[in-house]
């Protein structure tokens, strides 16, 4: 029997990656990678000299048809696999990013007439431009008791569907009555795919206070909002929610003809990038938490039960698994700290020595850092350099050293932010675990685990945990070709189901990093240390943070 095969497409932020999968093993055969062209706009429009305000973060839908018809074609040129054993295609992307469309599947920045209005335009995940509305909708919410406002932590996102919509209203009116619905680009890309409007579940429930068995918040609560957004959902938000995993529909005969495939190809429903990943490292049961470790990270956690718990970014049912009720946190900066510290903190002789010896400055610091011991150092940090994601949920509150001296040496200061985001991580699986949440498996994937072998074990010693890694370096592509197995079903040589999907497909490393006793003992020490400033800083006994940034824009 000839092996079977499907496509997983993950949209990242400045590219699209493609990659081409065995569904028997999971073995990625080929990938292309293409970068969009016009990249993250956040300056002016593309052919324009309008100039766009702070915080501003836009995309062209016509870089995301481009990964396609670049990668997919060069994946199966690699590869010479026969593209009738070709089942199944998957994506994901970066939530939420969100855009408004014509009646005939259009982006409206596509449109002659408004091609110079920046709401006219993709608004990427990391569009913060909709702070003003992204309050009011937590003030109005808290205001009328609306009790979906708990299952986000207590705050809604700024970077989510409905602050965005909401901006598009107060500063464009005529986009927003042009726009004939709003979409998420995971969804966009499906429905060019497939030629059918099919909306996740995964984005629905995470980004845009969706509830698989309350349905939207109601009119009522849209029309405190502004009275021109009351039918907000019958009238912009249209289309069948479906849950990841099934079925979109397959290729249209001119996509299949513009990509090389044919029109039995089955493409799932849209997903998102952390999201997908969970079932690509085997976290397909309760108990298990995926730590997607970059310059944030996001956790994902399966459960049994929806849960309220203390500062989470979300809980949807079917989230990440059909079955379970998937649990969101994170933290807003992990990498970015360290880079942080390498461009700023770094002396000239470091940076040198390094050079000397052909190795990254990280690498360095991570061969001096490696040689102390815990709480050798004397110092301890809060790792809030980007704010606080999970569980204070406070872009406000900023980075802080204790223990510095005369002596302290910057690889002891390296070591200690990572000791404080290992710390910050342990804070968030406690929090899970006094909700009633069990964590009892750690996975990791991203660009960290595979880098530094010293920051894992930290990790391992400070939660006094297992943790288990990705085997592939392209976890959310990996992700989307399963999800894509599964739009294909058996009947086709696929997989009824993700779990049967991970069996086969996930890929994990035959190493792990166990804990280690008397690290462990210390960390316990330290991060009791930790917890305390912790809550002294963030839950308001002191806000001395706050007002110094009050001081600092005052002074500007």
């Amino acid at each position: 029997m000839m092996s079977k095969y499907t496509i997983g497409v993950d949209y990242g932020t400045q590219s699209g990656r493609a990659v081409l999968v065995n569904i028997e093993n999971g073995e990625i055969l080929a990938s292309s990678v293409h970068s969009y062209p016009y990249g993250v706009i956040d300056e002016k429009l593309p052919g324009t000299d309008i100039k766009l305000e702070h915080d501003w973060a836009l995309q062209n839908p016509d870089d995301y048809i481009e990964v396609l018809e670049k990668t997919i074609p060069s994946i199966l040129s690699q590869t010479g696999v026969d593209v009738n054993d070709i089942i199944g295609l998957g994506i994901d992307f970066t939530a939420c990013t969100m855009m408004p469309v014509t009646e005939d599947g259009r982006v409206l920045c596509q449109l002659e007439e408004f091609k110079t209005n920046p709401h006219a335009w993709i608004k990427l995940w990391k569009h913060h431009a909709a702070q003003d509305e992204a309050d009011k909708v937590n003030a109005i919410a808290s205001e009328r008791g609306e009790e979906f406002l708990k299952r986000y932590g207590g705050k809604i996102s700024s970077e989510w569907l409905i602050p965005k919509i909401w901006q598009i209203l107060d500063e464009a009116p005529e986009i927003y009555e042009k726009a004939h619905i709003f979409m998420e680009a995971t969804d966009w890309v499906t429905m060019q795919l497939t030629g059918n409007l099919v909306r996740n579940s995964c984005t629905a429930g995470y980004k845009a206070i969706w509830h698989k068995q309350k349905g939207f918040p109601e009119p009522a609560y849209f029309k405190a909002l502004d009275p021109a957004l009351e039918n907000l959902v019958e009238e912009k938000l249209k289309g069948e929610i479906k849950p990841i995993g099934t079925k979109a529909g397959t290729l249209t005969e001119a996509m299949a003809t513009k990509l090389g495939l044919n029109t039995d190809v089955w493409v799932s429903v849209g997903n998102v990038d952390a999201h997908v990943s969970a079932p690509a490292v085997n976290v397909v049961d309760p108990g298990k938490m995926l730590m997607i470790m970059g310059t944030s990270t996001c956790d994902i956690l399966l459960g049994e039960e929806e849960k309220i718990v203390d500062g989470m970014c979300g809980v949807v049912e079917d989230g990440a698994v059909a079955g379970y009720y998937a649990f969101e946190a994170g933290q807003s900066a992990v990498g970015d700290i360290f880079e942080w510290f390498i461009i700023n903190c770094v002396p000239s002789h470091y940076v040198e020595d390094a050079k000397k010896r052909d190795i990254s400055i990280h690498q360095l610091l991570e061969e001096k850092a490696s040689q102390l011991k815990p709480g050798q150092s004397g110092l301890l940090a809060l790792d809030w350099w980007n704010g606080n994601r999970s569980v204070l949920v406070d872009t406000n509150l900023t980075g802080l050293f204790l223990g510095m001296t005369l002596s302290t040496k910057p690889e002891e200061m390296y070591r200690a932010l990572i000791e404080a985001t290992a710390f910050g991580k342990r804070i968030i699986i406690e929090g899970f675990r006094e909700a009633g949440v069990p964590v009892n498996e750690l996975y990791a994937c991203g660009g960290l685990p595979e880098k530094n072998k010293m920051l894992m074990q930290i990790y391992s010693d400070v939660t006094n945990m297992e943790i288990k890694l990705s085997a592939s370096d392209q976890t959310p592509a990996l992700g989307a070709a399963m999800f894509g197995a599964v739009a294909a079903g058996s009947e086709n040589g696929g997989y009824d189901s993700i779990v049967e999907a991970a069996k086969h497909m996930a890929r994990l490393k035959d190493e792990s990093y166990k804990p280690i006793k008397e690290n462990a003992e210390v960390y316990n020490q330290l991060y009791n240390e930790y917890k305390k400033l912790h809550d002294y800083f963030g839950r308001g006994e002191n806000n001395v943070m706050k007002r110094l940034k009050k001081i600092k824009a005052e002074s500007i």
